[in-house]
């Protein structure tokens, strides 16, 4: 009898530190095989929202609140305390400049994020940088860091995505000899990084690819391209798989109604690989269905998500993409 009762426990115990607990998200309504909309009402309220970011431990997330012509950017965040979500507010580090992109490290340590912050306070900033902030033993985040020279340019550097080996991916504005924005890669060294290096063509084209998400492993990376001739409208998603020597293979479009006739964008997948959560500006089907509308129904329709402004959201991730 007490060896039949240590059964469970020594089950529990082994998920619990083998970091398979399960992670539980601000929306129980699971998504299937069609894109929803993800914490309806708390990420997702008709304002302009973006990109996606939680922690490994599942108690933090971070996304960007924009003014929809990018004169403001914030980054905010919600955390889950005594099994609650809070409501969102205004990340410790961001607030007083265009900030957005929050990205995780692997262990949850480390925050990367694009800013177009000054480098000091005499130093304005007319583009954007790659920076990262730190958490301290304490839990808390510190002040937030320049990657420097290496990594940034006199353009702009976009969506910092960071894998288990320290190799950060992001968006970069300067010409590397393919389009107008590549995906690049920067690897770790003793100080600093390495100076970034565009992915090879089966990523970059000579259309514009932008924000890339890197499987934590690097066995593959999803993004945004816009003027392919798939492209469905403003901009669509994206992934490339590695093949078994490393090499990038050409990358595939992902199909509707993943994609749409808008802009879709900013991937992120979660770390148990079960959701795509992702930005999209899609129209709200109702706002031009041929149907007479009351002010008070328009009203709501335009001031809530669908409107044409950003809207996160998630859809059953597919291995087989």
């Amino acid at each position: 009898m007490v060896y039949s009762k240590l059964i469970p426990l020594c089950v529990f115990m082994l998920i619990a530190f083998s970091g398979l607990a399960q992670i539980t998200y601000p929306d129980a309504n699971f998504p299937g095989d069609t894109p929803r909309l993800f914490a309806q009402g708390i990420l997702t309220d008709g304002l302009s929202n973006r990109d996606f970011t939680i922690s490994p431990q599942g108690d933090e997330i971070f996304f960007t609140l924009q003014q929809p012509r990018f004169i403001t950017s914030t980054i905010l965040h919600i955390q889950k305390k005594n099994g609650k979500w809070s409501k969102p507010e205004i990340a410790p580090f961001s607030g007083r400049y265009r900030d957005l992109e929050a990205s995780f490290s692997p262990d949850g340590q480390t925050i990367y994020f694009s800013s177009d912050r000054p480098l000091n306070d005499t130093i304005a900033k007319k583009d954007f940088d790659i920076w990262r902030v730190k958490r301290d033993k304490a839990g808390n985040w510190g002040q937030p860091e320049n990657l420097g020279p290496e990594v940034n340019s006199a353009k702009s550097e976009y969506y910092p995505s960071i894998a288990k080996s320290g190799n950060l991916y992001f968006t970069v504005e300067a010409d590397y000899g393919k389009g107008s924005e590549d995906i690049v890669i920067c690897k770790p060294k003793a100080t600093g990084y390495t100076k970034p290096e565009s992915l090879p063509e089966d990523v970059n084209t000579k259309y514009d690819e932008f924000n890339a998400f890197i499987d934590p492993d690097e066995q593959f990376i999803m993004f945004s391209c816009y003027g392919r001739a798939d492209d469905l409208g403003h901009g669509d998603l994206y992934i490339s798989h590695k093949d078994k020597l490393g090499n990038w293979l050409p990358a595939k479009h992902l199909p509707a109604p993943i994609n749409s006739t808008a802009l879709d964008y900013c991937p992120y997948v979660t770390t148990d690989k079960k959701y795509l959560i992702f930005t999209s500006n899609r129209i709200n089907s109702q706002l031009n269905n041929g149907q007479t509308k009351t002010y008070r129904q328009l009203q709501a329709l335009l001031n809530g998500p669908g409107n044409g402004w950003d809207d996160i959201y998630w859809i059953k991730f597919n291995e087989a993409w």
